[in-house]
């Protein structure tokens, strides 16, 4: 009998939180559960990447059973080759940041118990193949998101995480109404209803062409708002401001990427006809958020809105690769997913780091790091150079394949996008130079200005290592998510 891995993961996930939570009165003891049921699902997901047949294609660990049979619900669970490498990071991600946020001392049990319970439902929207389980563990994320932003927040946690509840609230019941329409409109087809993917894709290609145009704009906001795309991007910098580290380290690490995977696991294969007739609507959106992101970094004074600016720009990149419509757009796309999960943690953390240490993350403020804090500026180093595209890292792997698919997709179009290559290096080494060189300034806290602590510096040790791995040898990804996209690329005549 196959062990349920996926299955497994979720109730480890689940069960950690309850346990980790009744530790009220044990800050230690709730810190070593969170520590031991995240990395649980990690080694499982690891001996997943391991069993994983990447040449077979389709979904691989499938389970399955009827949940509510009168109404077509299914608990159906499995992974392919663009949902593998995300539940990887997912699990890594949930495990680094419990080891970060080591020196919690604040309702240490709450706060832990949230990060696993948002590690069940951002693995839930991974591994579910039913459009209601689907949408379940997309609504399940929002809760632990605001409370992590609400309670452990900055000084204007309510305002941001009551203004991220509402966007990203709102846009998802937007995608719910597609979900319905899609699940309706299905059953004329095949006489029965079923939210299951796998049997609304299989009569997708016979739908109306208005029908799929206006369904696929819903779908489509509410994924867009989540990645988030420009306009609907306003939520993102005041809710990372605000969010104590972990949770910016998993929102941008994870609850972003849900966002981009909506679109290629949800819309692409459901309304095929739909996409193409928005396709340069995401072109548009994408350039435009990529360059906007960058301009607006320069302007920031703040070095965890800086970040939260770069992410806006670097999921228009993950968005534009989307909208080529092509092998490698789309495969690097998802590359540039899982990169950036890892380069922004990275980032994330030491903006924590930073605040900790010099008392102020405002760039004008600081200066001199490097010489109190090696380690530290290394770490920072390392994040910076990953995220503007440094050859041999990541980053750079990632941007060049989705810039290549846009020359062969769009030809010239692609100097608009590029352009956002110069403001990236600027905004990163001018801020690098600002933060790390020259003399300390006389704002900085030295009473508390040392280097990383140890359950910092493996977190970033780990992230760095992998950043560079990755870089050195893209195929470890790449070799799972291509065999996967036959069937997308087949509705959407990609190949």
């Amino acid at each position: 009998m196959e062990i349920p891995i996926l299955s497994l993961m979720l109730l480890v996930s689940l069960v950690g939180a309850v346990v980790t939570f009744s530790m009220g009165k044990n800050p230690k003891m709730a810190k070593i559960s969170a520590l031991v049921f995240s990395a649980i699902p990690m080694v499982l997901a690891l001996f997943m990447l391991t069993e994983y047949v990447q040449t077979a294609g389709g979904y691989q660990f499938k389970e399955s059973f009827t949940w509510i049979e009168s109404l077509g619900i299914s608990y159906i669970l499995g992974v392919d080759g663009i949902s593998v490498p995300m539940v990887f990071l997912t699990t890594l991600l949930v495990f680094l940041a419990v080891i970060f946020s080591w020196d919690v001392d604040h309702r240490t049990n709450q706060f832990m118990a949230l990060l696993l319970v948002l590690e069940l439902g951002v693995l839930g929207v991974f591994m579910a193949l039913d459009y209601f389980l689907f949408y379940v563990f997309w609504e399940v994320v929002l809760i632990p998101m605001y409370f992590l932003i609400g309670v452990w927040g900055g000084p204007r946690r309510a305002y941001a995480s009551i203004k991220f509840f509402i966007y990203t609230h709102v846009a998802s019941l937007v995608m719910l109404l597609g979900i319905f329409a899609l699940y309706f409109e299905a059953a004329s087809f095949n006489g029965f209803y079923s939210f299951g993917m796998e049997d609304i894709n299989a009569v997708s290609p016979m739908f109306g062409m208005t029908f799929q145009i206006i369904v696929f704009g819903a779908l489509f906001f509410g994924f867009a708002v989540k990645m988030p795309s420009f306009p609907f991007h306003t939520w993102l910098p005041d809710a990372h401001v605000e969010a104590p580290t972990a949770g910016s380290v998993l929102l941008a690490g994870l609850l972003l990427k849900m966002g981009s995977y909506g679109i290629i696991r949800v819309a692409f294969p459901a309304l095929p006809d739909g996409a193409h007739e928005w396709q340069w609507v995401m072109v548009i959106l994408a350039i435009l958020s990529i360059v906007y992101g960058a301009i607006m970094c320069i302007a920031q004074k703040d070095l965890k809105k800086m970040v939260a600016y770069s992410s806006i720009s670097h999921m228009g990149i993950v968005m534009l690769g989307f909208a080529t419509f092509t092998e490698i757009g789309i495969a690097a796309g998802v590359f540039q997913m899982f990169a950036h999960g890892l380069i922004t943690a990275v980032l994330f953390m030491m903006c924590g780091v930073v605040q900790h240490k010099a008392g102020t993350r405002n760039i004008p403020r600081l200066g001199g790091l490097a010489a109190k804090m090696p380690l530290a500026a290394t770490f920072m180093m390392i994040g910076f150079m990953a995220s503007l595209g440094l050859p041999g890292m990541v980053g750079f792997v990632a941007e060049f394949s989705v810039m290549t698919a846009t020359f062969d997709a769009f030809g010239w179009l692609l100097l608009i996008p590029v352009t956002s290559i110069a403001f990236t290096a600027a905004y990163y080494i001018w801020a690098m130079q600002r933060t790390l060189f020259g003399p300390l300034t006389k704002e900085i806290d030295t009473d508390h200005l040392h280097d990383v602590n140890w359950y910092e510096a493996l977190p970033l040790a780990v992230l760095c290592g992998l950043i560079v791995l990755f870089g050195m040898l893209p195929a470890l990804v790449f070799d799972y998510i291509r065999p996967a996209l036959g069937t997308v690329l087949g509705l959407l005549g990609g190949i």
